[in-house]
């Protein structure tokens, strides 16, 4: 089966201009064509509007975006993956045709999407976060102490505690087993966790070591939860990729980054409408001291030329949920709007493309040219001049992912 979007001007994921009028042709899952000349076929007529790569989100909670944390602690796992598949289509809906999952049980969400059960964005799965006792990744109470089994975060696959170079690789080992496309550890204090400082660095060098080789014998790499020099330091030492947060970094320690190619998936934390609501002080005060140093992250990523990458992390709201697409044109406060399409698109991409063997899908994301997925946005308005077009789904005239159209809203 063949599909043409005729009459689009095209942003390839890459380039800082549309090109002019033209045709991208799709053939079953994949661009066959841009520029195309052969008219056979299905023709969707773009009306001149923009087509564009799908959307990536490169720190996505694909389990945990849309269940408040107290339902997530206690509902029956069942429960919960019906919720995740219902806002995976949401998710899909907005744009957003891919995502990196920084954490949780979303191996089974993953397979029924990939296999057509339920619509939702390509995953790209880290399983259970692994965690330390006392992480950010460890949600016990004291009344858990000491520790004599499994608890059911971490039986359902949410957390995997860890302690000690042999338990880290096991826990990695479990993970890559079970199909992580990369793995997550954490390694420095959180905000909604409840036992550790924001300043904590966790893990050795050793224990991060460890769930790197396991990685690097996968053929794939470790992304860190992280804030402070410290901690990242420590990671990157330890051979790790890909810095997540990092919010309260200096310059020195942006600068190793930028020597040693590690990328840094930075959330445009600020305390507005898209913060995560926190309810304990101590929580709440670890978020204010964290938002205060996003724009500081910033700078020294620009500065530095860190290789960015883009992500929201939300949890826990529905409502935050919904914004997705207005944490990506929140953006344009420290880049360019090409600078934050490509970011969202062909950047991101190359981040995911890092799993190697383990990329579950190996064709080129994130771009326009042929033999890509054919994952695409037709869009009503310019995000190139204004990227609050994407901030409203209603825009998303047609989304395509893998070469079906979920949602076509053309005036007949």
């Amino acid at each position: 089966m063949t599909l043409i979007f005729d009459n689009v001007r095209v942003f390839d994921g890459r380039a800082a201009e549309l090109t002019a009028p033209t045709r991208v042709a799709v053939e079953d899952s994949l661009i066959s064509a841009v520029d195309a000349d052969d008219r056979s076929g299905t023709v969707i007529d773009g009306g001149g509007r923009v087509l564009m790569p799908g959307l990536i989100d490169a720190h996505w909670h694909a389990m945990m975006a849309s269940l408040p944390m107290a339902q997530l602690a206690t509902a029956d796992l069942g429960y919960i993956t019906l919720a995740a598949g219902r806002e995976a289509e949401r998710t899909l809906l907005r744009g957003f045709t891919t995502v990196r999952d920084a954490g949780g049980p979303s191996f089974g969400l993953k397979r029924a999407i990939d296999e057509g059960l339920i619509r939702g964005p390509r995953i790209f799965p880290s399983g259970a976060f692994i965690s330390q006792t006392s992480g950010h990744g460890d949600f016990r109470t004291a009344h858990d102490l000491p520790k004599q089994g499994l608890t059911f975060i971490e039986t359902s696959g949410v957390s995997a505690i860890a302690d000690g170079v042999d338990e880290v690789l096991r826990a990695a080992r479990e993970q890559l087993m079970l199909g992580a496309s990369q793995l997550k550890l954490m390694a420095g204090g959180g905000v909604a966790s409840p036992h550790d400082p924001l300043d904590v660095t966790q893990y050795t060098e050793g224990e991060l070591r460890a769930a790197v080789e396991a990685a690097e014998n996968w053929g794939t790499y470790v992304m860190v939860h992280a804030y402070t020099p410290r901690s990242v330091q420590q990671a990157i030492r330890a051979g790790v990729r890909c810095i997540e947060h990092g919010h309260l970094l200096d310059d020195e320690t942006a600068a190793q980054m930028a020597t040693q190619e590690v990328w840094w998936c930075l959330q445009p934390f600020l305390d507005d409408e898209e913060a995560i609501p926190m309810t304990d002080p101590v929580n709440r005060a670890k978020q204010l001291t964290m938002v205060e140093g996003t724009d500081r992250a910033y700078e020294l990523a620009r500065k530095h030329g860190v290789r960015v990458a883009w992500g929201t992390d939300t949890l826990f709201d529905p409502q935050l949920a919904t914004r997705q697409g207005a944490q990506l044109a929140k953006m344009t406060r420290w880049f360019t709007q090409v600078e934050v399409l490509r970011m969202a698109t062909s950047g991101n991409a190359e981040l995911l493309a890092m799993s190697g063997e383990r990329n579950p899908y190996p064709r080129p994301l994130g771009v326009i040219e042929p033999g890509a997925y054919a994952d695409l946005l037709l869009v009503d308005g310019d995000p190139l001049t204004d990227l609050t077009v994407l901030a409203d789904p209603a825009n998303l005239v047609v989304i395509m992912k893998n070469g079906e159209i979920v949602r076509d809203a053309r005036t007949p």
